[in-house]
C-alpha cells in the first residue's frame, strides 16, 4: 500500500466490536490503520489496551468539544454521540500524522466486494453470496484501495469518492446500480479524502446526505463508484456507535435533517423494504447545476 495514505476506523463505545479492523486485515490490507476515539468516549482507555501495539495500527483521540464549534449541527442539542465530529476531524488527523490521502470508515464493515466481474459484467447475486469461491471477493484491498486513490489524485475536481452499499444493488443487472460500472452523483459511508480538499460535513446525524446535497448544489463532486461495495452490520442491532441515537429519534428526525439545508431538492417519504419506514429523498433535477452547451446560447 502507498505510503501516503491511511485507513481511518472512526469509532465509538464499543472496542470490542471494531469489525472493520478484523475485515481489513482478513481481506489483504496492509497499510497503516488509525482508529479515531474522542475524548468523551468512556471505553477510551480500552481501545489503546486493545489496539496499541499491534502492527501498523495507532488510536488517535481528538477533542470533540473543539471539533463542534468548527461546523453547523442544525439544532441545539447536545448530544454529541454522532459521527460527524470524526468526520470532520479526519482532516487534521491525517495531515498531523503525515498522510496525504486517507480513506474514513465506519467500524462495522465485514467485506469489501468487486461488484462487477474483469468483463465489467455485474456480479450476479447468487455469485456474490459465494464471493470466496467465485472470485468477486477481494483478499488484495490494497489493490483495490489503490485504484481509489489514483482516480482521486488524477481527478483534482473530485473532492471525494465513496464505495456503494450493498442496498445500492436492488434490482441486481437491471437496477440502476447493476447496469453498468459508472459514477454516481452521491457519496455516503465511506470516503476516500485527500487532505489539501477538505470537506465540512454539516448536521449532528445524517451528515453525509446533508453535505453532499447540499454541495451539490454549488457544483461541488463528490462521487460514488459502483465498481466496489461494502457490506455493514445491521444499523441498530448491534450496540454503541450510532445505533443508540437511530434508536431514540428514529429515521424521520434523521431524514429531516438533509430537509433543513437542502429544502428544495429533498424530501422525506416511505421507503418499501422488508420494514416500512420514513427516509430521505432526493431530486437530483433542483439539487446539481446544469451546464448548457454554448451551441444553445441565445444571439445577442
Amino acid at each position: 500500500m502507498r505510503a501516503d495514505f491511511a485507513a481511518l476506523i472512526l469509532t465509538h463505545g464499543r472496542p470490542d466490536n471494531v469489525l472493520t479492523y478484523e475485515t481489513l486485515r482478513r481481506q489483504g490490507y496492509t497499510g497503516k490503520i488509525i482508529i479515531v476515539i474522542d475524548n468523551e468516549d468512556a471505553r477510551g482507555d480500552e481501545y489503546q489496551e486493545r489496539f496499541c501495539g499491534l502492527d501498523g495500527v495507532e488510536v488517535y483521540c481528538f477533542d470533540k468539544l473543539a471539533v463542534s464549534e468548527t461546523f453547523d449541527t442544525a439544532d441545539n442539542q447536545q448530544d454529541r454521540r454522532t459521527i460527524v465530529y470524526a468526520r470532520n476531524a479526519s482532516f487534521d488527523i491525517a495531515r498531523q500524522l503525515g498522510f496525504r490521502y486517507f480513506l474514513q470508515l465506519d467500524d462495522d464493515y465485514t467485506s469489501f466486494d468487486w461488484r462487477f466481474t474483469d468483463k465489467l459484467e455485474f456480479a450476479q447475486a447468487s455469485h456474490w453470496r459465494e464471493a470466496e469461491r467465485s472470485g468477486w471477493f477481494t483478499d488484495d484491498l490494497d489493490r483495490m484501495f489503490t485504484i481509489f486513490v489514483d482516480f482521486l489524485a488524477g481527478a483534482p475536481s473530485v473532492r471525494t469518492i465513496a464505495m456503494a452499499q450493498n442496498g445500492d444493488f436492488i434490482g441486481g443487472p437491471h437496477g440502476r446500480f447493476g447496469t453498468k460500472v459508472t459514477l454516481w452523483r452521491k457519496a455516503m459511508n465511506s470516503f476516500f479524502c485527500d487532505v489539501d480538499r477538505p470537506i465540512n460535513f454539516v448536521g449532528r446525524i445524517n451528515e453525509d446526505v446533508n453535505t453532499y446535497t447540499w454541495r451539490a448544489t454549488t457544483g461541488t463532486l463528490m462521487l460514488t463508484s459502483n465498481l466496489v461495495a461494502i457490506s455493514q452490520a445491521q444499523t441498530q442491532q448491534s450496540e454503541g456507535g450510532m445505533s443508540d441515537v437511530y434508536l431514540g429519534l428514529g429515521t424521520y428526525t434523521k431524514s429531516m435533517y438533509t430537509v433543513l439545508f437542502h429544502p428544495s431538492g429533498a424530501r422525506v417519504r416511505m421507503m418499501i423494504s422488508r420494514h416500512r419506514r420514513l427516509h430521505h429523498a432526493v431530486d437530483w433535477k433542483r439539487t446539481t447545476p446544469k451546464i448548457l452547451s454554448e451551441s444553445l446560447r441565445k444571439p445577442r
